[in-house]
């Protein structure tokens, strides 16, 4: 497996020093990054607002199941904890895996419950969507179609509106 795209958000603490952690502990791995965007909260909105980004990172010797391993150590080294009470609460740090395209550049699909490909609620969710434009523009996300189509007249059309760019906040790729 050579490429995945990771979602990173952070709405505790240092917001954006916990998305710059993030990319840094990809390392040369890292061939993009967006720019950063605020949101609303998804899921629970009894919560501050969100930083959020999107990566593109390339490993040819990565599987999958490495990209979640990345994640979760990237999570962890933000002090992340998981309350299973509140699935979508707040956090020093959350990396999803959405997507990873194999050596042939064929997205994988997989329906294994601990990496679940393409991320089955991207379509969903402007803050997934809209950075990941930034990253590849005429990107398509594998069984919902094109990004573009996905934010303006897809299920998160309406969430779309209120991600707000921050032109003044950057994340410097390591790459």
């Amino acid at each position: 497996m050579t490429r995945a795209l990771l979602s990173l958000g952070s709405n505790l603490g240092d917001r954006l020093g916990h998305l710059r952690s993030a990319v840094a502990s990809l390392g040369d791995s890292v061939l993009l990054v967006s720019g950063v965007y605020e949101t609303p909260p998804w899921g629970d909105e009894d919560q501050p607002a969100y930083l959020n980004a999107v990566v593109l990172a390339a490993d040819p010797a990565a599987a999958p199941a490495d990209w979640l391993e990345r994640a979760r150590r990237a999570e962890a080294q933000a002090g992340r904890t998981r309350d299973p009470a509140r699935r979508f609460g707040p956090r020093t740090l959350d990396v999803d895996v959405i997507t990873v395209w194999d050596a042939d550049d064929e997205p994988v699909v997989s329906d294994d419950p601990e990496l679940t490909l393409p991320h089955p609620r991207a379509h969903l969710r402007a803050f997934v969507l809209r950075p990941w434009i930034d990253v590849q523009p005429y990107g398509r996300l594998p069984g919902h179609g094109w990004l573009t189509d996905l934010l303006t007249t897809g299920p998160a059309a309406q969430d779309a509106l209120a991600v707000r760019p921050r032109p003044d906040l950057a994340i410097e790729s390591t790459a």
